[in-house]
């Protein structure tokens, strides 16, 4: 089944709520669906993202993806791409004009394993199904009265894990989420803070004492210094010996690699490029090193966490994505289950491919009202 041609559906719409953290902040979606199409009509999905500027008109997408990325692909069995390695070299070691690296990965993850009639998280290796999810708000621009709302309504789902946005500039604030958590959980939830590189290595560990004093125990801290400090993390790992320093989610591979190396996490956070995540994923477990898989886009990691030896947590954060796909993944009492189905299981909405095509860059104005998301009250929005 070689690759015989390619589709692109891009889609431009508003945000239910406004996420972020302590350095961003996001209202709208920008993306694009990558469609990898084999000569016998099977289809490997993946999509494009772009969290704070639209992505070009769908015609100019296109173009770049046929010049930058189609040549490297046409004519092969995607089978025979995904475990492709290239010679770092020169000018040949370089990205995409626009982010297809992680589309690419999926799509063509997608197709191999459905030329193989197996779900991917099996012709990944896995022994499971399911893998523990923790609920996470993007919170840090919401009110209390709308995070309150929406962990509340996490815990009643049967989540037992939560983790919030830190790194205010006012570490009164800080400490009052936590608190606030604390009213709409259950007793004994476990509990991570994620402050986005907001700390330098010594105020981190500063606040980290004070919020253990303070009465709150966490399972990790994520990212809480600059992600290139290994000697920082490292020193705050070995000094903070009453959590977990979790780190890597803004590393590309050879980043993770470097802080593995240098012992400077407890926890390393991988994302969504399937073979990136599967090799330094290989390498954490030779080292014995627990990876947590962080948001990836409409829960496709579950694949990869069903199929790693250490994972033990996968993020949800409640976006609103599900209209996107026929089937998303379904996460039912704390816990995400990968489809049975052949590939990763997710197929591009014939509704949404009508009904939220958007081939023309839109302005923020005239996105109009978001689509539903049937994961999530109004109210906590």
């Amino acid at each position: 089944m070689s690759l015989s041609h390619f589709r692109i559906t891009r889609f431009q719409f508003a945000r239910d709520r406004v996420i972020g953290d302590s350095q961003v902040r996001a209202d709208d979606v920008n993306i694009a669906a990558l469609e990898l199409v084999s000569e016998t009509g099977e289809v490997g999905l993946g999509f494009v993202q772009t969290l704070f500027t639209p992505l070009p008109d769908q015609t100019e997408i296109e173009t770049v993806f046929e010049n930058e990325v189609w040549p490297a692909l046409k004519g092969h069995k995607a089978i025979a791409l995904v475990h492709r390695v290239n010679r770092p070299r020169g000018g040949n070691q370089r990205a995409y004009s626009l982010p297809f690296h992680e589309a690419v990965q999926v799509a063509l993850w997608d197709l191999a394993a459905k030329e193989a009639g197996l779900p991917l998280h099996v012709l990944l290796g896995s022994r499971r199904n399911r893998v523990g999810a923790y609920a996470s708000g993007l919170d840090f621009h919401l009110d209390d009265e709308a995070f309150v709302s929406l962990f509340s309504h996490a815990a009643s789902l049967g989540y037992s894990a939560f983790k919030i946005k830190v790194g205010h500039p006012d570490f009164d604030r800080d400490l009052r989420r936590l608190a606030l958590l604390k009213t709409c959980v259950p007793a004994g939830s476990k509990i991570m803070i994620d402050p986005n590189e907001a700390w330098t290595s010594k105020e981190a560990l500063v606040k980290l004492v004070a919020i253990r004093d303070a009465g709150h125990d966490l399972l990790w801290v994520e990212d809480p210094i600059l992600r290139h400090d290994y000697e920082g993390l490292r020193t705050l790992r070995h000094a903070v010996t009453w959590t977990q320093i979790n780190s890597g989610e803004y590393l590309d591979l050879e980043g993770k690699r470097l802080l593995l190396e240098a012992h400077a996490a407890d926890v390393l956070n991988v994302h969504g490029q399937v073979t990136d995540v599967m090799r330094i994923g290989w390498l954490a477990a030779e080292l014995g090193i627990p990876v947590s898989i962080g948001n990836t886009f409409l829960e496709v990691g579950v694949h990869m966490a069903a199929a790693l030896p250490e994972v033990e947590w996968l993020e949800y954060s409640f976006q609103n994505f599900d209209h996107l796909v026929d089937q998303p993944i379904e996460i039912r009492n704390g816990y995400a289950y990968a489809p049975d189905r052949p590939g990763h299981g997710l197929v591009l909405s014939e509704k949404a491919r009508t009904e939220w095509i958007r081939p023309k860059r839109l302005a923020r104005s005239e996105l109009g009202a978001p689509p539903e998301n049937p994961r999530l009250p109004g109210k906590s929005r």
